[in-house]
C-alpha cells in the first residue's frame, strides 16, 4: 500500500514537466499562426504594399556650373532690360533720345529743309512778278514807234525791260549829234550788262538749294554712321545680341538719313523748276534788249535821212 502510494507520486512528479512542454508548444505554435497573413483567395488582387518598392524621392534641379576658368555671362531679368529701352519710338520721341551729336546733325537738317521751302516760296512770287511785268513791258515795247512813245508808257515802271528802255533814252540824249554805229554800239553794252545784273539778282538763293540738295544727304549719313557705331557699342557693354536693345539706336541712325532725304530731295527738284524759269527770264530780257535796240535803231535812221538829204542837196 504504502509501495503503491510512493509509486503514483513518482509517475506524477514525471508527468507535469511534459505536460508542462506540451502546453508551450502549442502557446507558440498559435502565436505564429496569429503573425502569419492569411493568403490571397483572388488572382487579381495587387501585392500587399510592404511588397512594392519605395519611390525615389524628388530630386532638385543641379544648377549648372560653368566651366572653370570662364566667366559666366551676366544676365538681366527681362523687366529690367524692358525698364531700359524707350517707350515712346515716334520721331519726337527718338530724337530726345538720340545722341548729341545725332541731336545736331537732325537739328541742321531741318533748318535746311526750312531754308529750301522759304526760299521756294519767296523765289516763286519774285519770279512770277517778274515774268509778268516783262510780259506787259514787252508788250508795250511791240507796239510802240519810238523811243520817246516807248519812254512816255514805260518811263515811270521799276521793271527790268523799263530799266533798259531808260538806259538807251539816256545814252541817246547824252550823245546830241552821235554816230548811229557807235550809239548803238555803247547802248548793246549797257544793255547787256543791265541783263546781267537783273539775272544775278533773281538768281539769288539758288546757290543755297544746290547746297542743299548736294550735301543734305552725306550729313544724313554722317548721323546714320555715327548712330549705329553707338547702338555696337551697347551692344558690347550689354552682352547681349537682343535686337530690342539695339532697335532704339539704329532707329535714330535712320532716322538721321530720313531728314537728309527728306531736305535734299525737294531742294533738288526746286532747283531744277527754278533754275528754267530763270531761263525763261533771261530769254525775255533778252527779247526786251533786241526791241530796245529796233527802236533805237529806227530813231538813228530817221535821224540820218535828214542829214542824207541835206548833204545830198
Amino acid at each position: 500500500m504504502r509501495f503503491s502510494r510512493v509509486l503514483a507520486c513518482r509517475s506524477t512528479g514525471r508527468a507535469a514537466p511534459a505536460a508542462l512542454g506540451v502546453l508551450a508548444a502549442a502557446l507558440f505554435a498559435a502565436a505564429a499562426w496569429a503573425q502569419t497573413p492569411p493568403a490571397s483567395t483572388s488572382p487579381g488582387n495587387a501585392a500587399p504594399a510592404a511588397s512594392q518598392p519605395a519611390a525615389p524621392a524628388a530630386q532638385a534641379p543641379v544648377p549648372a556650373q560653368a566651366a572653370p576658368g570662364v566667366a559666366a555671362p551676366e544676365t538681366r531679368p527681362s523687366a529690367e532690360i524692358t525698364a531700359t529701352l524707350p517707350r515712346d519710338l515716334s520721331p519726337w520721341g527718338m530724337f530726345v533720345n538720340a545722341d548729341i551729336v545725332v541731336k545736331i546733325v537732325m537739328v541742321g537738317l531741318a533748318f535746311a529743309s526750312f531754308v529750301t521751302w522759304t526760299v521756294c516760296v519767296a523765289k516763286y512770287w519774285e519770279l512770277w512778278a517778274a515774268m509778268r511785268k516783262a510780259r506787259a513791258a514787252l508788250g508795250l515795247l511791240n507796239e510802240a514807234r519810238s523811243l520817246g512813245e516807248a519812254h512816255q508808257r514805260l518811263g515811270r515802271s521799276d521793271e527790268t525791260v523799263a530799266q533798259l528802255l531808260r538806259t538807251a533814252v539816256q545814252e541817246v540824249q547824252q550823245s546830241p549829234h552821235p554816230d548811229p554805229e557807235s550809239l548803238k554800239e555803247r547802248v548793246s553794252w549797257l544793255l547787256v550788262r543791265i541783263e546781267a545784273s537783273a539775272s544775278r539778282r533773281v538768281g539769288r538763293g539758288m546757290g543755297l538749294l544746290a547746297t542743299i540738295g548736294a550735301t543734305a544727304p552725306f550729313v544724313g549719313l554722317f548721323g546714320t554712321v555715327w548712330g549705329i557705331m553707338n547702338s555696337f557699342i551697347g551692344i558690347s557693354n550689354a552682352h547681349t545680341t537682343n535686337l530690342a536693345v539695339v532697335a532704339p539706336g539704329i532707329a535714330e541712325a535712320l532716322l538721321a538719313t530720313a531728314l537728309g532725304l527728306v531736305a535734299a530731295i525737294p531742294a533738288v527738284v526746286i532747283y531744277n523748276v527754278f533754275s528754267r524759269s530763270i531761263g525763261g527770264y533771261r530769254a525775255l530780257l533778252a527779247d526786251g534788249s533786241a526791241l530796245v535796240m529796233r527802236l533805237l535803231s529806227r530813231d538813228c535812221d530817221r535821224m540820218s535821212a535828214p542829214m542824207a538829204r541835206a548833204a545830198a542837196e
